[in-house]
């Protein structure tokens, strides 16, 4: 019997063969090299045989369950989309299979598909799509899916998330970014006049329920959405509902700056300088609260219960979104470009790496974070940033022949928890690091501004023929490199290369050529943070103890703070009320006053673990509420109880839901000061991971408003696990007061039909 693919394999090696190792290197690091047209890693290497035809070598880890594609050849008609031609082949191809991998992510319904793995319409991996390159390349498919993801309220969908979705996981305004960049690409104003009431609204509710104290957004990281993969494991999901995040506050407050901009264009000034005022407020808070003089970078979130503190690690699509909406100021755009940690196959989601955990958000590199943190290093201005970031986003996808979804950072690998290939929001960036970095389009409401970033190693000339731009067709051009503009030609009309120059939309209608010479200048060197992939300590277990000192009442009082000892730690930082107040290298500590007392295990090179679970010896009371049953009754119960209803304290618990009276009771304070307040509760309407069934709540004192009360999933059908809701802190009088619990508008989660949970009982706890 003939082996007909003896031939084909014959050619591929003869192709193999050709491949010189002496083609001019375009980047290299300790993990990777990509000379010419070709990726080296280790003894594997892909190489593109033409521009619609990539093969590979690798062979991915033994046994792992999704198999390494070793070849790449166009399956779709691309003719309708833009043209790239370049001296350099693999960039050719790659950008090609990005295509053509778009065109299978266009369902049938004209809906933007997640990933090959990965059905339906995600709000967030459809918004950064847009915003990265969907807008224009699909921006049919991109409308629909945006209106796939507003519910009857007329708000913002928050998709299924930890332990409930919508406040947990908060970051469903990046959908007002991907709008407005809709509309910059299109001028559509009717498009406008339709989405602005939606983030309105949506605005208008978040401010009431998820805004903190000192004015930032509470919740998840954006994207970043299993919770053991980010947060330490003591953290139950009601406590990432109250840590306030980087890169969801960074998102949020571009996210009110376009509402301005839309309000703007509508002629609502009012709501506009509103809108432009919150954003600026937000952009200064989150300068104060998450900026690290230390490092150069901004922190990746806020946790803690009643003190919150700052976790020290970088996140970099955060950070990435900070450079490019101008939330950071100009001064630490830089240090952000230059002190972000890079490892040598790119940018980590986030650093250090959890060591105790596997590799999904964690201990990974996933490429359409990197291509927003290599579009701000070209905003930045660091061309070594910008070089590591096309190879981080291209030496994957040439070798796995497909936009894959993450990868390892210990080997490049796709060895992670969950992966897929033709990955939206990858294939996405994929593009946009040739439009918006080699080509330099940035889309403005009035115009195109066109400023290519070009590397020396990527010198040369390459064209983009039939570029869609609001109906129209263009053929772009850049020669040369540097990110200096010296001649900008639009229809044989020399425009002076001004910088932030815009080209009018109304001289681009009837679409035309765009020739661009950039001045051949070497960009001016910056550094980059390029380190090992280092792997955090474990995290403290820590608990209370009786050391047999009393109270002026003769009652014991737990003050003897220990923990587990840690392998490799160098010391011990023990905090009070968030505060360090003592370095040890014992294993344990005196907490010989009230408050919340935490440790933090420090590594020999100055790597710290996350905080240990706050455990607090302050003074509480708990108050029973009248009324109690022990019996579910409501039309909103989602999952009967796996058991017989235990656990609970007193008599029972009072059951709510939507039509539930409002509850109140009353308690007596023995001296005023500030008290910590939160509420025993089970919810069993979901699991922990996903769904959308949070119980929301607003809590009053005294008749008046005193903050939003959370109460995630805690497990489907499982009514016996029972836990603390946020924590509420309040000025308290000596005296009597009420403290109610009732449902408000704004505290309609994402299912709208179920909002359910059992109270147990109301504990106080003097916090200060």
């Amino acid at each position: 019997m003939k082996n007909h693919k003896v031939p084909a394999l014959l050619a591929a090696l003869a192709v193999a063969a050709s491949v010189s190792a002496s083609d001019p290197v375009i980047v290299e690091t300790d993990a990777y090299r990509w000379a010419g047209d070709t990726i080296f890693q280790n003894e594997f290497k892909a190489w593109a045989v033409s521009p619609y035809e990539l093969r590979s070598t690798y062979k991915a880890r033994p046994g792992y369950y999704m198999p390494v594609d070793q070849v790449w050849k166009r399956k779709n008609d691309l003719s309708a989309y833009p043209k790239l031609t370049s001296d350099n082949l693999l960039h050719e191809a790659v950008f090609n299979m990005a295509l053509d991998e778009m065109v299978n992510a266009v369902e049938p319904d004209t809906t933007l598909r997640t990933g090959k793995e990965w059905s339906g319409v995600w709000t967030r991996d459809v918004s950064y799509s847009i915003i990265l390159s969907m807008a224009y390349m699909q921006p049919e498919a991109s409308m629909i899916s945006l209106m796939k993801k507003v519910n009857p309220s007329g708000q913002i969908i928050q998709d299924t998330g930890s332990g409930g979705a919508w406040p947990i996981s908060t970051d469903r305004m990046v959908w007002t970014l991907a709008a407005w960049e809709i509309y910059k690409v299109t001028g559509d104003r009717k498009w406008l006049e339709t989405v602005y009431p939606i983030v309105a609204r949506s605005l208008e509710k978040d401010e009431k329920t998820v805004m903190s104290g000192r004015g930032l957004v509470k919740g998840e990281t954006s994207f970043i959405d299993w919770r053991e993969q980010s947060y330490p494991r003591w953290m139950q999901t009601v406590d990432i509902s109250q840590s306030e995040a980087m890169g969801t506050n960074v998102m949020y407050a571009a996210a009110l700056r376009a509402a301005g901009d839309m309000a703007q264009l509508l002629g609502k000034k009012k709501e506009a300088d509103k809108y432009f005022a919150k954003s600026s407020a937000l952009a200064a808070n989150i300068d104060k609260t998450f900026w690290m003089p230390d490092k150069g970078y901004y922190g990746m979130y806020t946790y803690g219960r009643d003190n919150m503190i700052l976790n020290p690690r970088a996140e970099t699509l955060g950070e990435a979104l900070a450079i490019l909406y101008d939330i950071a100021p100009a001064e630490h755009q830089k240090s952000i470009s230059e002190n972000s940690p890079q490892t040598p196959f790119g940018a980590p989601v986030f650093y250090p790496q959890i060591s105790d955990m596997p590799n999904y958000h964690n201990n990974a590199l996933w490429p359409w974070v990197a291509s927003y943190w290599t579009l701000a290093q070209a905003k930045a201005g660091n061309e070594r940033g910008v070089l590591e970031g096309i190879g981080s986003v291209y030496r994957p996808a040439a070798l796995f022949c497909t936009n894959k979804e993450n990868l390892n950072l210990d080997n490049g690998d796709i060895y992670t928890e969950l992966n897929s290939s033709n990955m939206l929001w990858c294939l996405a960036g994929n593009i946009a690091l040739t439009t918006r970095v080699l080509f330099g389009i940035h889309f403005e409401k009035d115009g195109l501004v066109i400023e290519p970033f070009v590397p020396e190693a990527l010198a040369g000339k390459r064209t983009l023929e039939a570029f869609p731009y609001r109906g129209a067709r263009l053929n772009i051009t850049v020669e040369g490199y540097g990110n200096r503009v010296a001649e900008l030609i639009v229809n044989g009309k020399s425009l002076y290369p001004e910088k932030g120059k815009v080209i009018p939309a109304k001289m681009l209608e009837k679409g035309g050529d765009i020739i661009v010479r950039l001045d051949n200048q070497p960009i001016p060197a910056m550094k980059l943070n390029t380190v090992p992939n280092v792997k955090a300590p474990l995290t403290p277990v820590v608990w209370l103890a009786n050391n047999s000192a009393l109270d002026g009442a003769g009652v014991p009082v737990n003050n003897q703070l220990e923990w587990n000892p840690i392998e490799y730690i160098a010391k011990y930082i023990v905090l009070k009320d968030g505060r360090p107040v003592a370095e040890t290298r014992e294993t344990s500590y005196a907490a010989v006053t009230p408050g919340e007392w935490q440790v933090i295990g420090v590594s020999d090179s100055g790597v710290q673990s996350f905080a240990s679970e706050p455990r607090s010896n302050r003074p509480a009371m708990v108050v029973e509420f009248p009324d109690e049953t022990a019996a579910m009754k409501s039309a909103e119960l989602s999952y009967q109880p796996d058991a017989a209803l235990s656990g609970f304290t007193g008599a029972g618990f009072v059951e709510l839901d939507r039509s539930s009276a409002p509850l109140e009771v009353s308690v007596d304070i023995p001296e005023a000061g500030v008290y910590s307040l939160s509420l025993r509760y089970a919810n069993g309407n979901g699991p922990v991971n996903t769904e959308n069934k949070a119980a929301v709540r607003t809590l009053t004192l005294d008749g008046n408003k005193a903050g939003t009360l959370v109460m995630p999933h805690r497990g489907r059908g499982n009514w016996n696990d029972w836990g603390m809701s946020n924590q509420i802190s309040l000025p308290l009088e000596k005296g009597r007061h009420t403290i109610g619990i009732l449902y408000l508008p704004e505290d309609e989660n994402m299912n709208i039909d179920t909002n359910h949970a059992l109270i147990d009982h109301l504990r106080i706890e003097r916090a200060e």
